[in-house]
């Protein structure tokens, strides 16, 4: 009997301590759980300020560049004063055109230099008063006499977002996105064999087809698509 009674005591030990080894690995995958947790408290106390000075429109326009013309573009638009002015000079190929602080959101441009008398006479035009269908038709009309010229795969990279706090560490606005743009004077569905709508997101589509303004599209992603 006594041989019996040992005999369970025994193993009632082995159980307990494989019950306690199997312990450690639970635990383990709950540390590990906890991460994200970590890294989501990261981005809520990550330091965020606002553009509220030249040289933040400045740092925050050249997201729109591609990485390795960065610091070469031009940048212009209008400063904290509210004037329009090159706030700084370059010698590539882009020019970036800065948010306009005075506006909600926040939107830069960066366009090939061939764009230049393009957009340089929109901005005229709507200085003038006119609205989007006005300069539309008469940009129209001088891209087909010659008057206005434009350059055929100029691209355009537009940086934007509902908020105008960045993160003065990157430069990087929060929940800005890019969307890119190749123009294509007179192209169409035909010519490229590009939709005429997006048949899925980050799909390229032509715009305007048939038109001056003709150009590819390629919008972003959408932060809940999987």
């Amino acid at each position: 009997m006594k041989r019996i009674i040992t005999t369970l005591l025994f193993a009632g030990i082995l159980i307990s301590c494989n019950s306690s080894d199997k312990t450690k690995p639970v635990n383990e995958e709950s540390s590990e759980i906890k991460k994200p947790t970590d890294s989501v408290t990261n981005k809520v106390n990550k330091q965020l300020k606002k553009i509220d000075s030249d040289e933040a429109l400045i740092a925050t326009a050249l997201m729109a560049a591609p990485e390795v013309s960065r610091s070469g573009a031009k940048i212009i638009g209008y400063n904290m004063a509210g004037e329009f002015v090159t706030l700084r000079e370059g010698n590539n190929e882009f020019i970036i055109l800065a948010d306009d602080p005075n506006k909600n959101g926040f939107s830069a441009a960066a366009y090939h230099k061939d764009l230049e008398p393009y957009m340089a006479r929109g901005r005229a035009l709507k200085a003038e008063g006119k609205n989007h269908q006005e300069i539309f038709d008469i940009r129209e009309e001088e891209v087909k006499s010659g008057k206005l010229k434009m350059t055929i795969g100029s691209t355009l990279h537009i940086y934007y977002g509902p908020d105008t706090d960045y993160d003065p560490e990157t430069s990087k606005v929060e929940n800005a996105k890019l969307r890119y743009v190749v123009y294509m004077p007179y192209a169409t569905a035909e010519s490229t064999g590009l939709p005429e709508v997006p048949i899925a997101q980050n799909h390229p589509w032509i715009m305007n087809p048939g038109t001056h303004r003709a150009h590819i599209m390629i919008s972003p992603v959408a932060e809940n698509s999987k």
